[in-house]
């Protein structure tokens, strides 16, 4: 079965540079091509493509908010971003929107050939420098997820933190500006929202749950 694909850019050179790149995949064919956010909307109603590659900065409409409305509108299009940009705003929210890849324009041939298949098959995938880019964010979505469910506030997180390095009720008084009896019933609190007895296992749950 051909892959009907849409080509989506605002520079002819790109657009040109790509459908000659895919000529050589005898599965692939590029059935149109547009300039601009509206201009591609028309095409897919029109031509109703496979998959659509696009760039993220395009007339009209960002290549995000595009994809955005292309997941929503034909669920079954699948959306390649082929883009100069790494910024993670970009990337995020693309992948937030619903593509299926995310590629820099510096890919080979193989590569974009190859992505095209695997996102035709259902696959996702990314530019393998931007892997670790989203890892962390994804650890980071995962952290505040969890110090959510905690419902430790910052100021609680940061005692743990202070017990974890073996600070005495004292000094951790010191370096708030409280008194010790402040700390103390702060401390209890901790160990209630933890539901554990001591410090020791207050440190000991915290790291389990990665809050410290």
């Amino acid at each position: 079965m051909t892959i009907r694909v849409l080509v989506v850019d605002d520079h002819p050179v790109v657009r040109h540079g790509i459908q000659h790149l895919l000529e050589n995949d005898a599965e692939v064919e590029v059935v149109g091509e547009a300039d601009s956010g509206p201009r591609a909307l028309e095409q897919v109603a029109l031509l109703h493509p496979d998959i659509v590659i696009l760039d993220v900065r395009l007339p009209g409409s960002d290549g995000v908010e595009i994809t955005h409305q292309l997941r929503r509108t034909y669920p079954n299009i699948k959306v390649i971003v082929l883009t100069a940009y790494r910024d993670e705003e970009y990337l995020l929210g693309a992948l937030r929107a619903g593509a299926h890849a995310y590629l820099l324009k510096h890919a080979s041939h193989q590569m974009l050939c190859e992505a095209i298949h695997r996102v035709y098959r259902g696959e996702r995938l990314l530019s393998p420098s931007l892997i670790s880019r989203v890892l962390e964010e994804f650890e980071a979505m995962a952290r505040e997820r969890v110090i959510e469910n905690s419902q430790l506030t910052g100021t609680e997180l940061q005692i743990l933190n202070y017990i974890a390095a073996g600070d005495t009720t004292r000094e951790i008084a010191q370096k708030l500006h409280w008194s010790e009896a402040t700390v103390n019933r702060r401390v209890q609190e901790i160990l209630t929202k933890l539901n554990v007895s001591n410090r020791a296992h207050a440190v000991a749950e915290a790291i389990r749950r990665g809050l410290i």
